[in-house]
């Protein structure tokens, strides 16, 4: 007769696999870029999960993290919408339907808030970007507006390549974070940009 170990073991006693400690290690940097652990802890908790046997040991590791390990998820329904640039990066672009607030995570990956074929139908639209080690990257139409009044600079500061002509009726982008070690850049389209949208928009056109 055969044993089925899985059923007649706890899952904290199941053996981990290497995805499980992966999942850990991505889970304790992440909390390290955010502030919540200090590279002394980090260092500390890498080496356990690498050595990781049992689900029980990782999860120990990580049990007063958890909120870091939703990366790119939706946001509950009383929390803005966050991106987080992880160690891989994040882009949100191409048609999008855009909320009244969102904040940005540089991470160590990057952030690019593109908003040139979105959907926006406010007046206003609130950001909170915090640039970290790989910075925010922000791009608006040209009649957008925006207002960078209220970030603190940082060690990147922040860079706003925006034209003050913009159309009374458009969009407001009110900005407040940190732009931390790599910084904060709002800008309008390059002119790279503005030829693949041209050719977007005419082949929308054309059907």
């Amino acid at each position: 007769m055969t044993t089925d170990f899985r059923k007649a073991t706890p899952w904290s006693e199941q053996r981990a696999s290497h995805a499980d400690r992966e999942r850990a290690v991505r889970c304790l940097q992440q909390a390290t870029v955010e502030g919540r652990l200090d590279f002394h802890e980090l260092d500390e908790r890498l080496e356990q999960a690498l050595g990781a046997r049992t689900h029980g040991e990782l999860a120990v590791l990580t049990a007063d993290l958890q909120a870091t390990e939703g990366e790119g998820r939706d946001a509950e329904p009383d929390r803005p919408p966050v991106l987080r640039g992880g160690l891989h990066g994040a882009v949100r672009k191409g048609r999008w339907k855009v909320p009244p607030r969102l904040t940005a995570y540089g991470g160590m990956g990057g952030v690019v808030l593109d908003f040139t074929q979105a959907d926006c139908r406010l007046r206003t639209v609130d950001i909170e970007a915090h640039g970290q080690m790989a910075g925010v990257t922000i791009v608006v139409p040209d009649d957008w507006s925006v207002d960078t009044d209220r970030i603190e600079p940082g060690l990147g500061g922040i860079t706003d390549r925006t034209t003050p002509d913009h159309a009374a009726d458009a969009p407001h982008v009110r900005l407040t974070g940190n732009g931390g070690m790599a910084g904060i850049v709002v800008r309008h389209p390059k002119p790279r940009e503005r030829r693949r949208l041209e050719r977007e928009r005419k082949a929308l056109a054309s059907g």
